[in-house]
This record gives C-alpha cells, structure tokens and sequence, in this order.
C-alpha cells in the first residue's frame, strides 16, 4: 500500500464492509493490495443486524426451480429471470463456503436446521438462531482480519468518488478511485484500479427503518453523481414488524417468528391477517406491511402486535433467544404478551443499476449487494434472499475484476478544500435531517398518491437547495455527507414513483390501482458529466 500525507493507492478499493464487501475483500486480497473502507465500525452493517437467514436449497424436498419460481413471483413480474438462474444457482455453495469458514449455522440431527418464511414454499433457510447476520459477519471478518493486504479503515466516510471524466482523463468515463473523510476531518484521495460499491441500503430516509444508522444510500448517491444509471428505487420493502418503542426503534421481530407460528393480532386480539390474503401472515411482506398499515389507519392505532405465544415458550427461547432477550431488557416478555409493532423501512429492492456481476455504467465502477439493482428482486424481495444476493454477486464481482487487464494506478488531484469557511451553527443539518425523514414517512410511505408525491417533490427541492448551498461553504462532515447523500435519494425514490402509473408489488398508489400487463423497470439516467 503506497501511502503519503494524504494519498493512498491500491488494487482494490471496496467501500462497504457488510456481507458483500467483506467476501469480496476475501475473494481479491490474494491477488492484490485492498483498501477496505466502512464510516462505522464493522458491526455498523445490515448484515450484522440480519436475524431469519440465507436462502438456498440446502435439502433434498426443496429444488432449485421451486426456489426459482417463489423469488419471480415475489418479484411481480419485474424480475429478470436470468439474473434469479444465476444467483439461486450458486445459494447451495455459498452456504456450503460460510460452513467451511466457521459459520455457526444450527443444526438437527446433524444437518442444517432450515427454517420457512413468507413466500417461500419450502424450508431453505439456513439460521443462526435469530442472529444469523451476525454469525456469518464473524465468519468473514475471520478471514479478512488478519490478512496483510488488506487495509481496514474505520470510521471513514466516503466524500465521492473520482471519474476520469471529471478530472480531464480519458475519453471514456472511468472510476478512479474515491476522496475518503478519516475521523480527523482530513479528506484522503484514495486511487484504485477498481472501485466496488457495497454500501447498502437508505432505510434512514425513513422514520421508522430496520437499517442501521449508516443506511444513508451513500454509494447510490455518489454513483449517480458521477453518472450512473438507478433503477427501480420506488420498490422500498417495508418490514411488517419492526417493535413499536421509543428504546428499540430499529429491532425488528423476525418474519421466522411468523413461519413458526405467531400471529398478528390488533389491541384487542382479534387475528385480522386471513381477511386480507390466504396465506395470513406467511403472505409476501408487501401484503402484510399494508395489511396493518390499513388497520392502524382504520382504527387509529400507532401500532399492531406481534402474538408469538402460539410457538411455545420452550421453541421461542430456544430458536429466538436473542429476540427474547433485547425484548426482556425492554420490559417486555414474548412468552406471555402480544408485542407492538408497525412497519419500518427495510430493504432497497432498487439501486445503481448492474449486472449479475456488479458491473456498472461507468468502466472500473462496480456495485454489488443491496447497493445494486440486478432484477434479482424485481417489485418485492423475497425473504432471506438479500444476503444471498450480497455474497452471490461478491464472488461473481471478484472473478470479474481479476479478469479485467492490469493497469497502472491513475494519478488523481487532491481534494480541493478552497474557499471553505468554518461554521457557525450547525442546527440546519438537523432540521433538514428530520425534514426528509418526515416528508418521506408520510408522502412516499407504504401507500402513495399523485398528490403526495407532488407534495413530497416540492418540499425535497428546497431542502436540497439549502444543502448544497451549505455543503459547498462548510467543511464537509459525516452528518453533513449522509444528509446530502439522504436527500439525494428521497428525491430519486420520488422521481422513480411518479414514472410508474401502476400498482405493483411494494408499490402501491392510489391513483393508478391496476397492474399493467407489461412489466417494466424504472430506471434513471443521470445527467452528470
């Protein structure tokens, strides 16, 4: 790793050190040096918070076609089937990879314990009890650690990234690497051969989200200000049980506690899931996210319950013991009492539009996991599909980098930090902060109308005219930069919403009920240069 003052350079730079970013850093660290970059701490990750599991066909009553056949009709009819081939195709030996590197999956009898939620039609999901994210994060973490060509920076935060374009280089635009904010308030001008984005989601455009505080949609943002194309943002996947509290605002009650048996229930026990889909509460989380946003609504409740009581005391603490334990801390017990909840943002079924293996508009450039929008999900995800997406895509991105021809580092110019005067106040970044959370929460929510959406648009442009006034005279931050990235996205959710006059799968509206009987992405051009 070449390092001055301000400058580094390396092979390979991952920014996003989730499930994707750490198994690509794994998969390139032998053939080159790697930088890998997270703005928390390498538990600040989806991954990590993950509770139900990985889906793969781990048994010999499942098939790859059933597996198949439930992702493309979660999707909608918006996936693209070549890309659900090919990253269910490969789910039996990544699961049998994260065995190999010490993940603790459970077990019975010896075999992977495999567990059923919403939408699939067999048990395929392999756990780790309800934490499973977690175990598979320290399984990978193992073999990153301790290797020397990687470079771990914490508490780093991507700025935006280099493009040849940008700097006069090169005719066709290209990634060259990224300016990097270190915790010192210094920016680093990091070049790479190849750039991967794995930065998640954008769950905090919401008010209620299951997403940790880093889900800002910072890679979404920069790839589409350096040029790159998104697709289908509109598709935002509302958990349908997130805890209602004030202390545990981001814990979500795994949808594996509705396939082993607990229902949903309202404040006077009434069971109310069977009057909106057959399937109850095994429904796709679309269908059971608006069931109990329409019975808040009808009944002027802030929340449902969760009723786990059905599973059994002895199974509820023995396969949700982690679960268990966070809602005791709470004063809450599981075991003997309907828990609140309300929908919470929690997947980005959309993102910087790429292939199977990450690629991206822009050559150098690619983006993988919940980052990326491939057609895997189409207009709904299936569940447990997202973290087999994210290390499905990391090894085909990694086996695509090392096929592209060597090339030398491009020498790129420092950050320019000229003309930037020292703040004043800084009560702005909140008020904006929450202004987009809120605007977002109640105009582009879990249903949608022409109006709001108009509403929503309005407000959005204000907001970012007074960021960037105030970003391009302050000195930049990690607040700062998320609020920018945050506003970036909300604005790129809505425009994608208003271009589909239709209803389908996670998007709803009230203007446009029908499904078209064509199915088409939404995707977005960028205009940068």
């Amino acid at each position: 790793m070449s390092v001055s003052a301000k400058q580094l350079k390396t092979d390979f730079l991952i920014i996003g050190s989730g499930a994707a970013g750490l198994l690509a850093a794994s998969r390139l660290a032998p053939h080159g040096q790697v930088i890998l970059v997270n703005k928390g701490t390498f538990q600040d990750s989806s991954t990590w918070y993950a509770q139900g599991g990985i889906a793969g066909v781990s048994s010999d009553k499942d098939s790859f076609e059933s597996h198949v056949q439930d992702t493309l009709a979660a999707g909608a009819g918006l996936c693209h089937e070549d890309v659900v081939r090919a990253i269910v195709r490969h789910g039996t030996e990544i699961i049998d990879e994260l065995v190999e590197i010490g993940t603790l999956f459970d077990r019975k009898n010896g075999a992977l314990h495999l567990t059923r939620e919403g939408g699939h039609s067999s048990r395929r999901i392999a756990h780790a009890k309800d934490a499973t994210g977690r175990a598979i994060s320290e399984a990978l973490l193992s073999q990153v650690a301790p290797h020397a060509n990687i470079q771990r920076l914490e508490q780093h935060a991507a700025i935006d990234l280099i493009t040849s374009r940008r700097i006069g280089k090169y005719q066709q635009n290209r990634c060259l690497g990224a300016y990097i904010l270190n915790p010192d308030g210094e920016v680093l001008t990091i070049a790479a051969k190849q750039t991967i984005l794995a930065t998640g989601g954008a769950g905090k455009v919401y008010l209620y989200t299951s997403n940790p505080h880093a889900a800002s949609g910072d890679g979404i943002a920069m790839a589409w200000r350096a040029g790159c194309s998104v697709m289908n943002l509109e598709f935002i996947q509302f958990h349908p049980t997130c805890l209602f509290h004030r202390q545990g605002s981001n814990m979500l009650l795994s949808e594996a506690l509705r396939g082993e048996g607990a229902q949903l229930v309202d404040q006077q026990g009434r069971r109310f899931m069977p009057e909106y889909d057959e399937r109850a509460e095994l429904a796709p989380r679309d269908i059971v996210a608006r069931a109990i946003d329409y019975e808040m609504k009808k009944q002027g409740a802030d929340c449902m319950y969760l009723d786990a009581r059905p599973i059994g005391k002895t199974a509820i603490v023995d396969h949700f013991r982690n679960i268990h334990a966070r809602l005791l801390e709470l004063g809450l017990d599981m075991t003997t009492e309907p828990i609140p909840v309300v929908p919470a943002a929690h997947y980005l079924c959309g993102g910087i539009k790429a292939d199977v293996h990450g690629r991206t508009d822009i050559e150098g450039l690619y983006a993988i996991g919940e980052t990326a929008a491939t057609g895997l999900h189409g207009a709904n995800r299936l569940a447990s599909n997202s973290l087999l997406e994210c290390l499905v895509m990391a090894d085909y991105c990694a086996t695509d980098v090392l096929k592209q021809p060597d090339m030398p580092v491009c020498p790129v110019p420092c950050w320019d930090a000229s003309g930037i005067v020292p703040e004043t106040e800084r009560i702005q970044i909140k008020q904006n902060w929450d202004e987009i959370r809120a605007t977002m929460s109640h105009y582009v929510g879990i249903v949608r109308s022409n109006e709001r959406l108009r509403r929503a648009r309005r407000r959005l442009r204000l907001i970012q005219d007074e960021i960037a006034a105030y970003y391009w005279k302050h000195p930049v931050s990690q607040d700062l930069l998320e609020l920018r990235n945050l506003a970036l996205m909300a604005e790129l959710i809505i425009q994608s919403a208003q271009q589909r006059h239709e209803s389908r799968g996670l998007h709803y509206s009230t203007d446009y009920p029908h499904t078209d009987a064509q199915a088409r992405d939404t995707i977005l051009k960028s205009d940068a240069l």
